[in-house]
């Protein structure tokens, strides 16, 4: 009988643990959600290893649940499409837009980049949402005008859209091989936590203010 009771808390103990989490997540003023690239998409990892899933454990105690929208591959292009449909299914407070690093490395043109990101703050603002914008970057070798117009097109659409620019949170883990993967693109393991503590920092004072 003893026996008996022992496996039952046992089961009944991750359940209970899953039950407080959702209802944490069901009782969250505020909702965030992250509409990004593989950069936050747990890009070679689980899902539960990126910083994404890393951020939304540490905001659990502070009221704010995170929404990963990211998926690899993405483009201004396509997290415009998708916008809509997560907005209606979600009903976000807050949304970030992580988005444009590949249509950088594509060579898309810059006009197109802004005026996707353009209607997704102005999509959003239109519904009361708090949106931030990610400031993403591309290696120099795409050339020197169209990287430094790429690079500027985030701060320039922040300001006129009078929305927080957050900094690009790969500026100082890409510069550390044992921190990137074998691709030198993505973030590896060991930077998960470094990005999840990065971001925490920088969004929980905007979020909560």
């Amino acid at each position: 009988m003893q026996f008996s009771r022992w496996i039952f808390l046992c089961l009944l103990i991750p359940i209970l643990w899953v039950s407080d989490h959702s209802i944490a997540h069901a009782n969250a003023q505020n909702k965030l959600l992250i509409l990004g690239d593989s950069l936050s998409a747990a890009y070679g990892l689980k899902q539960d290893e990126g910083w994404v899933s890393l951020l939304q454990d540490a905001f659990v105690e502070k009221n704010i649940q995170v929404v990963n929208a990211a998926i690899s591959g993405e483009t201004t292009d396509g997290g415009l499409a998708r916008l809509p449909r997560l907005l209606e299914q979600h009903e976000p407070t807050h949304l970030l837009i992580e988005l444009g690093g590949n249509d950088g490395l594509q060579g898309h043109p810059i006009n197109k980049i802004r005026s996707n990101i353009t209607t997704m703050i102005e999509m959003a603002q239109q519904r009361d949402i708090t949106v931030y914008l990610q400031q993403m970057r591309i290696p120099t070798n795409y050339g020197r005008r169209y990287t430094s117009m790429f690079t500027d097109s985030y701060s320039e659409l922040a300001e006129q859209h009078d929305i927080p620019l957050i900094p690009f949170f790969m500026d100082d883990i890409a510069l550390d091989k044992s921190l990137m993967l074998p691709d030198g693109i993505h973030p590896a393991l060991e930077a998960q936590p470094l990005i999840a503590e990065f971001m925490q920092n920088q969004l929980e004072p905007l979020i909560l203010n």
